[in-house]
Order: structure tokens, then sequence, then C-alpha cells
């Protein structure tokens, strides 16, 4: 039987620990893909994130823009947004992650595919992984694991997950954007 593989990539948290990280966040999404299924299959591909108001930043919302016309081009990828509100000086997502967590049990449930892939270093989704390893279903978390990291996979998530890919060292190399 063939694994179908489901990825579901929490967009802004990628975005930050990449640039932590490695200084750089211009992924090729296709080829990030297709690296974390190896010879599995994959059924799509779900980046979350929130959009940009372009009244707030006409120049961050061209950028955003941008980046969504590179996600629509993607093969097999969806792109799934939350909102963004402004609280004081701080701008909030939401309803991204619990988009994220929806999305992941709704396609357990339907039996969509056998393994999820979660890119996230976010240990809030670890109940959300809980639920789907109890529906029968494998998940992956992709993200930075080196201890010495402030930006790392949450601990809790390390140890609810069936494996962790670990984005360190040269893992991403092959997946820049030419």
């Amino acid at each position: 039987m063939e694994e179908l593989v489901a990825i579901f990539i929490d967009g802004s948290n990628f975005y930050r620990v990449l640039k932590a990280n490695k200084g750089r966040y211009d992924i090729d999404f296709q080829k990030f893909a297709v690296k974390l299924v190896g010879t599995r299959h994959l059924l799509r591909t779900y980046y979350y994130t929130a959009a940009v108001d372009q009244f707030k930043g006409l120049e961050r919302y061209k950028e955003q823009q941008k980046f969504f016309y590179n996600l629509h081009r993607t093969p097999y990828l969806e792109l799934r947004l939350g909102r963004l509100v402004t609280h004081g000086d701080e701008e909030l997502e939401k309803g991204v992650d619990v988009r994220l967590a929806i999305d992941m049990l709704k396609l357990a449930w339907a039996n969509a595919y056998n393994t999820a892939i979660l890119v996230s270093h976010d240990g809030d989704f670890a109940d959300a992984v809980l639920a789907v390893k109890e529906m029968g279903k494998h998940v992956e978390c992709a993200g930075f694991t080196h201890p010495n990291l402030s930006n790392r996979i949450a601990d809790r998530l390390l140890q609810v997950t069936d494996k962790a890919i670990a984005l360190d060292g040269d893992y991403l190399d092959e997946c820049w954007r030419k």
C-alpha cells in the first residue's frame, strides 16, 4: 500500500525560525516537500499564515503578495489564511494555528493520509498531534532540533511526534530558491 503524506506548515513560525537559524527564508516549497516526503507519495502541502493588510503597510503587503504568487504556483500546495489583529503596538495572528490543527484532524479523520509532517516548532500543537496519532496516523515534525538553538522544536512537540526531521546542518541546502 502506498504511503500518503500531508505536509502542514506553520508559515510565520517557519519563516521566523528560518531567518533566525539560517539567516534566510527563500525556500522553494516544491523542493522542500519532495525532500520531506522522500520515496513516499505527497497528498498535498498546506501552508498557513495571516494576510497583511495593505492599508497598514503597502510595501510589506506587496512583498507578501509576491510570496503568495509563488506559493500559488507550487504544485499540490494550498494556502490557508488567517488574519492579523493589532493589539497595542503588536500584530497577532488569529485563526492560523487553530485552522492548521483542525485541517490536520479533519484529514486524518477522512483517512486522506497515512503520515502528517508538521513543520512547526510550536509546542501548542502537541494535543492535535496526539489526537491524530490516536486515529492510527503517524506524525513527523520537521524543524531545528539542535539543543544550543533558542529557536528549536519545543520539547513538548518532540515528545509526542513519531519522528523528528532535523533541518539542522545542510538538510535545506537543496531546498533554496535559485
